[in-house]
């Protein structure tokens, strides 16, 4: 049975008031709130084991390395890798994707062809960029229609023999918007040898995901979007093609032997885990798959879908609201303006008075901003611990911003 008071128990945070009311938060898609049980296991790290991995014999650094190679398995199930040491350990999604696109230096010359699509994160359009300068490759990316659903005739048309990578996210952060990954996916492999890039930083946390089914060469993802640590994240990729490419950083525990004449590299995952890991924050990621698997992917999915359709339908009640995404397939997010309010951050001030948490603002995806032509939304995003009452509140309180700032 799912049951919303028990989960909600287990997030301290949520007891907290914020400007003297309850908090409502509701900014998931930035970062989601922790549970006790992955906060317990960080504190333990640090509490009881903190030692360096692989590098020790004494026993704290032994028991660290188990723990962490314990968390490496879990992440490895959760989102069906062939084998254990594809999972590699990075900062977050931002890393990750950029870790992607150094180690493809060497794999792109001038005229080649990247294509992304106009729903990227920053984080999923910069890097590329940088690519295409170090190496004179050209951007081309999929644009979108007026509900923000990709046209993806355009990748039918810019797929050729030029295209080395497609890069796009399985969920927009700012929009909620669900892509066709899968679709992408096969018209990519029909059409071109190009490396696939698979973005789930927004869907890692709300639905299941299957490596090996998706076929996509890598997919980044961040913790703390799914309630783990800051400052973790995962980079997937198919082990022949992590072999066959070179290391992003140099460092300790990435080599296998180092001389003044020349340095031969670790086996995976190690020679892209260069320096100290983050070993509490990576073990504390395995506890949060631990949060998921034991919630339940489909109850996790059931009750965002349910929350996310009860909040757009409330909030488009109140007249003047519009809703970007508002018929496209979407999941965890609702952004909106009010007509005749030009700055979206007014909204957010007056929410946060009443203890709520959204986001405002361009969401790190400006050119999302400019099709629609406007500066930036309010984002209400929803985890598992979200209630309807918290929606009620929430538009009770976009009714009131629009009293005060009409």
């Amino acid at each position: 049975m799912f049951d919303i008071q028990e989960i909600r128990s287990q997030f301290s945070i949520l007891n907290r008031q914020v400007n003297g009311k309850p908090l409502v938060y509701l900014d998931n898609a930035a970062t989601s709130q922790k549970p006790d049980s992955v906060l317990e296991v960080w504190k333990k790290y640090y509490t009881e084991l903190n030692a360096n991995v692989h590098r020790g014999i004494h026993t704290l650094s032994q028991l660290a390395t188990e723990e962490m190679e314990l968390s490496r398995r879990k992440i490895q199930k959760f989102i069906n890798a062939e084998h254990d040491f594809e999972v590699i350990f990075t900062k977050g999604a931002t890393e990750g994707l950029n870790l992607i696109s150094y180690i493809l230096t060497q794999k792109l010359k001038k005229d080649d062809e990247i294509i992304i699509s106009y729903l990227e994160h920053h984080s999923n359009i910069v890097p590329w960029q940088l690519l295409c300068e170090r190496t004179g490759a050209k951007l081309k990316v999929i644009p979108i229609d007026e509900n923000g659903i990709l046209q993806l005739d355009y990748l039918d048309q810019y797929l050729s023999e030029k295209t080395k990578v497609v890069s796009v996210n399985q969920v927009s952060n700012a929009l909620g918007i669900v892509n066709p990954v899968e679709e992408i996916i096969a018209k990519t492999r029909k059409n071109s040898d190009a490396y696939i890039v698979i973005d789930g930083a927004q869907s890692a946390p709300h639905f299941q995901i299957d490596v090996q089914k998706l076929d996509c060469d890598f997919f980044v993802f961040s913790g703390h979007k799914m309630y783990a640590p800051m400052g973790t994240g995962i980079l997937y990729g198919k082990q022949e093609i992590l072999e066959s490419l070179p290391p992003f950083h140099g460092g300790g525990e990435m080599i296998a032997t180092c001389s003044f004449e020349g340095t031969t590299y670790a086996a995976l995952p190690f020679k892209y885990e260069a320096g100290t890991p983050n070993v509490g924050g990576n073990i504390a990621l395995g506890a949060a798959v631990d949060f998921i698997e034991k919630t339940g992917h489909e109850n996790i999915q059931r009750h965002e879908n349910v929350l996310l359709e009860y909040a757009q339908k409330q909030l488009l009640e109140i007249e003047g609201l519009k809703v970007y995404g508002e018929k496209a397939k979407r999941t965890g997010v609702v952004s909106f303006n009010l007509e005749g309010i030009g700055i979206a951050s007014d909204v957010g001030m007056i929410l946060d008075k009443m203890g709520i948490a959204v986001r405002t603002g361009h969401h790190c995806t400006q050119p999302i901003m400019d099709f629609f032509n406007i500066a930036g939304t309010v984002r209400a995003s929803f985890a598992v611990y979200n209630t309807f009452q918290e929606i009620d509140l929430l538009v009770e309180g976009v009714k009131k911003a629009q009293r005060m700032l009409s």
